[in-house]
């Protein structure tokens, strides 16, 4: 399965802002669309960050509330890795496992155009291996 299947399901919407958002008002952003990551993104929806709940609190822990004042672009990390559309879930997985991260921006011709979490490609691996089985059981049944 690649990339492009999991967007197909769960859609393109991605939470996005821009580089002068305060910490403050990305949180609030965060907690009440119950998302991990915000993208960070210019008019043209080329990538410039990615704020994640780990970038906030690694901020907080050395500033304390003073953080909340800051920017998003004080805080966010500027180098991003992304997936493409064509990209499959063991690729996928790979790249997060490394990185130790769990929100992938998916990247065509230089712009966003899509988001997938780990839950997603966790959710995506499950059913392939299901589906699977049951194509096992069937062909076994069958037999």
């Amino acid at each position: 399965m690649i990339v492009a299947k999991i967007l197909a399901h769960k859609g393109r919407d991605v939470f996005t802002t821009g580089t002068e958002m305060s910490v403050a008002d990305a949180v609030r952003l965060l907690g009440a669309h119950r998302i991990g990551a915000l993208v960070v993104v210019d008019a043209a929806r080329r990538i410039l960050g990615i704020l994640s709940e780990r970038d906030i609190v690694r901020t907080l822990a050395a500033s304390g509330a003073a953080a909340l004042d800051q920017p998003v672009r004080a805080v966010m990390t500027e180098k991003v890795v992304t997936c493409s559309e064509n990209d499959t879930i063991n690729e996928v997985m790979a790249r997060m496992t490394k990185g130790r991260f769990r929100h992938l921006p998916v990247v065509e011709n230089d712009l966003l155009v899509g988001l997938v979490s780990i839950g997603d490609v966790v959710k995506a691996r499950i059913e392939a291996v299901e589906r699977e089985a049951d194509e096992m059981r069937a062909y076994i049944a069958t037999a």
